[in-house]
């Protein structure tokens, strides 16, 4: 039986580049797209098939900042799979990115320079919105569209006889001080994308703790810094192109600057190969580059309290029992 993969986002960017890469390694893989648009999600299967004619590779019509659409698209996949083995949530947004100036000038005469650069700290602001589920934008899109999938899908991830894996991508701007407890959407915070990815990581931690003995494991992953839609919106199309020569130069020394989505996806491969019960929870697993184009994988230890991390999962759970109710009423109007 050929394993299944499905990945969110699959449709463009490091999704896509994933996709390509999953089959080069493994042509007998069924890949599962599910994507917002399904006429994106038509061309990348056609992509994918040119270059793999004998692949399997459905589609299925999902999109994560919309409840409703998350548990139609969890059903489809319930009627097509009896398991998946690997669940990419790769799937985010960074909406309306504002490029703070000063900042951005200050770091480049500081020490900090590459760390600034790699990880865009303190550099990148964003205007969130709410969606039509009331909750904000970046929160429900990056992780709590992502969390219900899991929910749904627990059946055909939970096998004790052979683990699957849920692979997230995060990042390197996720940092704790963007995320509170008491604010978990980040509704009173500049900085949206930080926050989420934090909360992935955290999220991460308490799923292998309430799952490992299930049989599901779950990592996360940074792709560095990678030229996509994500960031060609951050600046003016002139400034990039001014930039990016710098950037591949800068590669020499910051292996960080991954920039292509085949590179960024290095660390999303490499777990494919993985035993998870062998993988560290606590662990990010990063992509990097060398000046002369080597990829490689390196494991960062994050900066994560195993309590917080349990806590945010309750209030997950309770978020959930709350919704539930309007996504079945809306499945069953009268």
């Amino acid at each position: 039986m050929r394993k299944v993969a499905l990945i969110t986002g699959a449709s463009s960017g490091i999704g896509l580049a994933l996709c390509k890469r999953l089959l080069a390694e493994d042509d007998e893989l069924h890949l599962c797209l599910a994507c917002r648009n399904p006429s994106k999600a038509r061309a990348a299967r056609d992509t994918l098939l040119a270059s793999h004619p004998s692949a399997e590779v459905s589609i299925v019509q999902m999109d994560v900042s919309s409840l409703q659409s998350v548990v139609r698209g969890a059903k489809e996949v319930k009627q097509k799979f009896q398991r998946l083995d690997y669940l990419y949530l790769n799937a985010g947004i960074m909406p309306n990115p504002q490029l703070n100036i000063k900042a951005f000038f200050f770091s480049i005469f500081s020490r900090n320079v590459v760390h600034v650069f790699s990880t865009a700290e303190g550099l990148l602001t964003q205007n969130d919105k709410v969606t039509a589920d009331g909750f904000q934008e970046v929160f429900e899109t990056n992780l709590f569209g992502h969390f219900i999938l899991i929910r749904e899908l627990e059946p055909l991830l939970c096998h004790t006889d052979s683990p699957s894996q849920l692979i997230w991508t995060s990042s390197r701007n996720a940092k704790k001080s963007n995320f509170s407890l008491e604010d978990i959407q980040h509704t009173k915070g500049q900085e949206p994308y930080s926050s989420s990815k934090y909360a992935t990581d955290l999220l991460n931690v308490a799923l292998n703790r309430n799952f490992n003995q299930k049989g599901l494991y779950s990592s996360v992953v940074c792709p560095g810094v990678v030229m996509t839609n994500l960031t060609y919106g951050i600046l003016p199309p002139f400034v990039w192109t001014l930039l990016l020569p710098l950037m591949w130069l800068i590669r020499f020394f910051a292996n960080a600057f991954t920039l292509t989505p085949y590179n960024g996806a290095e660390a999303l491969v490499w777990l494919f190969h993985q035993k998870p019960e062998s993988l560290n929870p606590l662990t990010k697993y990063l992509s990097f580059t060398t000046g002369f184009g080597t990829n490689y994988v390196k494991g960062q230890k994050m900066d994560i309290d195993e309590d917080t991390a349990e806590k945010f999962y309750q209030t997950l759970l309770d978020l959930e029992k709350r919704v539930r109710i309007t996504i079945e009423k809306s499945d069953h109007p009268s």
